[in-house]
């Protein structure tokens, strides 16, 4: 069922001093927005008790030669006035793919601030949701001749602590998530970095104060707090710095190769920039805030995705001592120029077929779905065909050079093949799937 009621008077809109507040459909969460002096600026409570402080928004824009202003750009931070607000209420249910119910309430209340910036005569839209259990902001621009094409250097959203908190957190890093969660005072963040960034093949730590989303925190008075984001969407990942003097989380973008954190053709939105709080832990894990606000789902058919079991080769080249290299003849490997024939393999690899069909017939045995073949092998470059094996059909798809090794074995009837492609303009892994209609074996 599905409910939208839109008034430009809402009850829970108030404006006193020219703040403009929005609170929860329960009245737990409460977020005031006002422009101090031209600059965005919010706060955010919960049971009438402070979770973020007066805290500033924004972005830094680029003077480059490719933004519509090119060098007479100016920032998204300040030298607003107001121009319109409106505020609504939605209330509806909707039922996921799956997940750990059947049904997902999606209740807010949202109020969409729009903001003119006179010397650039442009206008952006700060839109807020807010929950039951927390809120998310976002900024979005409408195409217009000052606000067409921009670079953006950096964002500034700001999340000012109250005090002191209990942090649950792992290193800031562009490249990896793989580090074990250090608990600590937000002010021992600092001292604690050195030995909280352990050895890892690929790191890009970015600042002695930086950690990553999502962020878990607790107050002295007892409240959770979570800090996160919703609805990535052709932006960079965001990241949080702290100004460890005054206790203020700000938005950290991951940059390009030079340096640059965005590149935005409008009409555009970013993605939520999110705050969870309650007094009950369980509330955090148990929230649907995130799933609310991503996109609905765009695939008409669903009906292939589901939970599996599976097994794979991927905890050989971890944690079991085998090679993720072919052969130990070539100390650097220049893809432009390289010819693996004239290589002798050291035959350490464990994606090679024998060791594969080891694990289908594993996992036909034991009743798990599929098997994950994650790596590469000579001879698999191309491969991509359905395989009958055990009275099953294996679906398989390795592919070139310039898309990762990936493998992906069903031990049921599916006409898909998934593949995991790489675009090397952009550095962005992501999943296809296509129909796959041949069904000869093909294994290297």
């Amino acid at each position: 069922m599905r409910k939208l009621l839109l008034s430009a008077f809402a009850l829970l809109m108030t404006l006193a001093a020219g703040a403009q507040t929005v609170t929860s459909p329960n009245g737990n969460v409460s977020v005031k927005f006002w422009l101090q002096d031209g600059r965005p600026t919010y706060e955010m409570s919960y049971k009438k008790k402070a979770v973020v402080k007066p805290s500033h928004l924004g972005l830094e824009l680029a003077k480059d030669k490719h933004a519509s202003n090119g060098q007479n750009e100016q920032n998204l931070m300040d030298g607003f006035t107001v121009k319109d607000q409106q505020t609504s209420t939605f209330d509806e249910t909707w039922t996921p793919v799956w997940g750990e119910t059947k049904t997902i309430r999606n209740h807010y209340n949202e109020m969409a601030v729009t903001l003119n910036q006179a010397s650039m005569n442009r206008d952006i839209v700060i839109r807020f949701r807010v929950y039951n259990e927390g809120m998310g902001l976002r900024y979005e621009f409408p195409q217009q001749q000052k606000l067409n094409y921009f670079v953006v250097k950096e964002e500034h959203t700001q999340f000012a602590m109250t005090g002191d908190h209990t942090a649950y957190w792992i290193p800031g890093d562009y490249d990896t998530q793989e580090y074990e969660h250090v608990i600590s005072k937000m002010s021992e963040i600092r001292g604690k970095m050195k030995d909280a960034v352990t050895d890892n093949s690929s790191q890009t730590t970015f600042s002695p104060t930086g950690v990553q989303t999502s962020l878990q925190l607790k107050t002295a008075d007892g409240l959770y707090i979570n800090i996160h984001e919703a609805a990535c969407i052709n932006f960079p990942t965001m990241h949080l710095n702290l100004d460890d003097k005054n206790m203020v989380f700000e938005s950290w973008l991951t940059p390009d190769a030079t340096g640059m954190k965005g590149y935005v053709q409008t009409p555009f939105n970013t993605p939520w920039r999110t705050v969870m709080v309650s007094d009950d832990a369980r509330d955090i894990l148990a929230s649907n805030l995130i799933l609310n606000l991503n996109e609905p789902c765009k695939i008409e058919d669903t009906s292939w995705i589901h939970p599996t079991k599976y097994c794979g080769v991927w905890w050989e080249m971890i944690a079991g001592g085998r090679q993720w290299s072919y052969t130990f003849d070539l100390p650097s490997v220049h893809l432009d120029n390289l010819d693996y024939s004239k290589c002798k393999p050291h035959g350490q690899h464990p994606a090679n077929t024998a060791n594969v069909k080891r694990y289908i017939d594993f996992a036909a045995k034991n009743g798990l779905q599929e098997v994950l073949v994650e790596g590469w092998n000579i001879g698999w470059e191309a491969l991509c065909s359905a395989i009958r094996y055990q009275k099953e059909y294996i679906i398989l798809c390795t592919t070139n050079r310039y898309i990762y090794n990936v493998l992906v074995i069903d031990m049921r009837v599916k006409p898909y093949i998934y593949r995991r492609i790489k675009d090397n303009n952009h550095n962005i892994a992501f999943i296809t799937l296509e129909a796959m209609s041949r069904t000869t074996v093909n294994f290297a």
